[in-house]
Parts: C-alpha cells; sequence; structure tokens
C-alpha cells in the first residue's frame, strides 16, 4: 500500500505547474505574444538554455511527488505503519541510499580515499586503503560506459520521436528531415541535440552508478551523484518561488508609486528605502533565527525531519522574498514614471479611462520585458545566494540536501591533506549549468521583448 503524502513545497511547485499550463494556452490564444515567444526561441542558444532548464525542472518534479510505503499489514487491533517519506528521485536512487561507504572516496574509485590501519594475521599495524564495499570488482568501465551511452541514445531517440508526433502526428518524419536539414521554423535540431547530451550523460551517470560511486562520497560515505541531483530541487525552488513571491509586491507597489504619486509614492519609497538600508543577510539570518526558535519550541508540529526541514526551507523562500522586491520595485517606478508621460496614455487620462485601466492595458504591457528580464535574472542572483547563505549558517536545514550544503562542508575537506575536491567540484558544475542557462535565455528575452532594440 503506497500513501501520497504532499509537503507544503510540493503544493506550491504543482500549483506552479499547472499555473504555467495556463499561462502557456492564454500565449497561443494571443497572436502578438505567441509571435513574441517565437522570436525567443529563433534562437538556437536560447532554445538550447530553455531545454537545460526543463531538464533541471523533471528533476525538480521527480523529487516533488512524495510517496510513504506500507511496512507491514496491519492486525486487527493495529495501525497501518508506514515508511519514511520518499520521493520518486529517492526510489529511482535507493540503490545509492542503501549502499553507502564508510568514509571518502574518490570518482570511479575501487579503495577508499585515506588509508586505515589494520592489524594483519601477525599483529602487525599498517597503514593502506581499504577497498569499497558498492562498487564493481570487474575491471569493465568502458563496455559499461559503451552500453549506458547506447540506451541514452535510443531513449533520447524516443522522446524525441513522441516530440514530433504531438506536434506533426502523422508528418512526424517529414518534419524529422526538415529538423535534420536545418529547415523547420524554429531550431529544433538544436533543442533535439541538447536533449541527447543530456539525456545521454543522465543515462551514463545513472547506469554506472550501480558498479560505481561515478562523483565520489563524502565524508559519511554518500554518494555524491545522489546528493548534488537531489539538490537541484532546493535550488530551483528557492529560485522560482521566491521571484514568484517577490513578483506581485514590486509590480504592484512599483507601478503604483510611479503612476498615483502624491502620498502614496511618498510612502513607497519610505518602504523599500528603509527596508534596502538593512543589510540584507542581517535581515534574512534575523528572520531565520527567529523561525528556527519557533520551531524548536514546537517539535510536535512536525512528524518526521523532512517536513522540518521543508517548513524552514517555505519560510526562507518567504523571508528571502520579502527582502528582495526592492530592485525591481524602484525600477518598475522609474519606467512608469516615464510611461505615464508618454501621449496614448495621456489621452487615456483625458478621455476619463480609470488608472487600474491605465495599469492593465497601457502600463503592464509595456513593462513586460523588464519584469521578464528581472525574473529571470533574479531567479539566477537567488539560486547563488541559497549557496552562500547556507555556507554562513542561514540557509536551509542543514539536514536538507542543497549545493550551499555541500559547498559548506567542502570548506574544510580543500583543506584535507589529500584533498577532497569532487564535492565542491559537483555543486559548483550543477549550479553552473543552472544559472548560465538562466543567464543565456535571459539575454534573448531582453533582446527580443525590449521596445528599444529592432529584433
Amino acid at each position: 500500500m503506497i500513501m501520497l503524502t504532499l509537503l507544503w513545497t510540493d503544493i506550491m511547485v504543482w500549483i506552479l505547474i499547472f499555473a504555467l499550463i495556463a499561462w502557456g494556452w492564454v500565449i497561443s490564444r494571443s497572436p502578438q505574444v505567441k509571435k513574441q515567444w517565437h522570436t525567443i526561441f529563433k534562437s538556437s542558444i536560447a532554445m538550447a538554455s530553455a531545454t537545460v532548464l526543463l531538464f533541471y525542472l523533471f528533476f525538480t518534479l521527480l523529487d516533488s511527488v512524495h510517496l510513504r510505503l506500507a511496512k507491514t499489514s496491519p492486525g486487527q487491533n493495529t495501525e497501518q505503519q508506514y515508511s519514511e517519506m520518499l520521493s520518486l528521485l529517492d526510489i529511482i536512487f535507493s540503490h545509492n541510499i542503501k549502499n553507502t561507504e564508510r568514509t571518502y572516496s574518490a570518482p570511479f574509485a575501487t579503495h577508499e580515499y585515506v588509508k586505515s590501519i589494520v592489524i594483519d594475521e601477525n599483529g602487525l599495524t599498517t597503514q593502506k586503503h581499504l577497498p569499497l564495499k558498492y562498487v564493481s570488482k570487474d575491471d569493465d568501465l568502458l563496455s559499461k560506459s559503451i552500453v549506458a551511452l547506447a540506451v541514452g541514445f535510443v531513449l533520447s531517440l524516443f522522446l524525441i520521436l513522441i516530440h514530433l508526433f504531438w506536434r506533426k502526428g502523422r508528418g512526424a518524419f517529414v518534419a524529422m528531415k526538415k529538423v535534420l536539414k536545418g529547415e523547420a521554423d524554429l531550431p529544433w535540431r538544436t533543442a533535439y541535440l541538447t536533449l541527447t547530451f543530456l539525456v545521454m550523460t543522465f543515462t551514463w551517470l545513472y547506469i554506472l552508478s550501480y558498479s560505481y560511486h561515478v562523483l565520489g562520497t563524502d565524508k559519511v560515505g554518500g554518494d555524491v551523484l545522489y546528493h548534488s541531483l537531489k539538490s537541484i530541487r532546493t535550488g530551483v525552488l528557492i529560485g522560482i518561488l521566491t521571484t514568484l513571491i517577490m513578483l506581485p509586491v514590486a509590480v504592484i507597489l512599483g507601478v503604483s508609486a510611479g503612476l498615483f504619486g502624491g502620498w502614496v509614492d511618498d510612502v513607497i519609497q519610505y518602504l523599500y528605502t528603509t527596508l534596502s538600508s538593512i543589510p540584507g543577510v542581517l535581515l534574512i539570518a534575523a528572520g531565520v533565527l527567529v523561525m528556527q526558535v519557533t520551531m524548536d519550541n514546537n517539535p510536535t508540529w512536525f512528524e518526521t525531519t523532512l517536513e522540518r526541514s521543508d517548513l524552514r526551507l517555505l519560510f526562507l523562500i518567504v523571508i528571502l522574498g520579502v527582502t528582495s522586491w526592492t530592485g525591481l520595485a524602484r525600477l518598475l517606478r522609474a519606467e512608469t514614471l516615464k510611461i505615464s508621460q508618454i501621449e496614448f496614455v495621456t489621452a487615456a487620462k483625458a478621455f476619463g479611462v480609470g488608472k487600474w485601466t491605465i495599469i492593465r492595458r497601457h502600463i503592464i504591457p509595456n513593462l513586460m520585458h523588464i519584469i521578464l528580464i528581472s525574473v529571470v535574472l533574479d531567479f539566477s542572483g537567488l539560486v547563488l545566494a541559497e549557496a552562500v547563505l547556507s555556507y554562513v549558517g542561514v540557509g536551509v536545514d542543514p539536514t536538507m540536501h542543497s549545493w550551499g550544503n555541500m559547498i559548506n562542508q567542502a570548506r574544510l575537506e580543500m583543506a584535507r591533506e589529500p584533498m577532497v575536491w569532487w564535492s565542491l567540484f559537483s555543486a559548483f558544475i550543477f549550479m553552473f549549468i543552472l544559472v548560465l542557462a538562466a543567464n543565456l535565455f535571459s539575454d534573448r528575452i531582453q533582446k527580443v521583448l525590449d521596445p528599444r532594440n529592432d529584433t
């Protein structure tokens, strides 16, 4: 028996997904907006970046469905007992969770990274590298890699065919020829090549994870690949949900200050000037510490450690959202002041059009390029902010998987002799790819949606 259990952040993630689907449907009904997004995706870089972002979102969704498995059948007078919460990603990598080594091991190593004291049969004490328990003893890395890459290629080809049939139906094979020749209306060839590379890489890592610790193990023998993939959810949630919390506040206050003026402008300016004067790290640290004390004083709120760490993540998202809206609000106020002096807005005021109607029909559409660009750039900044906050100890719960916690633990490992580098390297690579894809995508959005540009 399986019981579906949703955390607070799981609910927010799935609400976001349905909202994005609804937004996509709205875009498809507007020829002008549809044409703008079509222009955005004409760039090969934008298409590749979007594919990478969707790949990260896929892992976020896998880690946002939590289940509890029944342990045994209940008796007549006993209740059903369930195991701890497991996400779909945990179930997929259950072998990595179970196969925990004793201590550090390097990527693809067969022995521990540090020497251990061993007493032999003659009573002599020696130091040597002990063999790992859960790695393949056969030297067949090359053959397994070839099989894994072949499986990944077939899987990616299957996904591409599904997408083509969904888009073109019976004309899928004709569309495939156009894609291969680069004659499609969008650079689908770039998207398919990016998808093939990502799927083949992940399949290679996943299949070899049964025989090796492909990215090594940490201090307590945990698999670094599993920790890195689990950290995707934390980074994406902080980047997306914090932005969505911040966005309505920044838009409403920024536009109101620029259009209404007077005492409304004075109050809003005073509010964001005061908030900006407080050091952000100190404000976030104060909020996190207050939240931590509250949680410590109410341990009955949580049944599991996962629920506790999830609530702390949710509070951190809210705190970051409350403290990060000031920059966008100031920018939107300045742009609103400029737009409000343009002829069509002046004419709307002269005809007696209400200010909220002016905001909805004239101000917001002309601010959308700034809002979208800020959203993507803020996403990148918040992903990096989580790493910094966790590094200084005021980020997510130490028991939660995150790139910041991996970097925080790696600072002591880098000072070891011999140096343990793979935890920091893995966190850096996963974070770098995500932030780079988001920044490249935002550059394309700025180029297309900014009215000052010709393309």
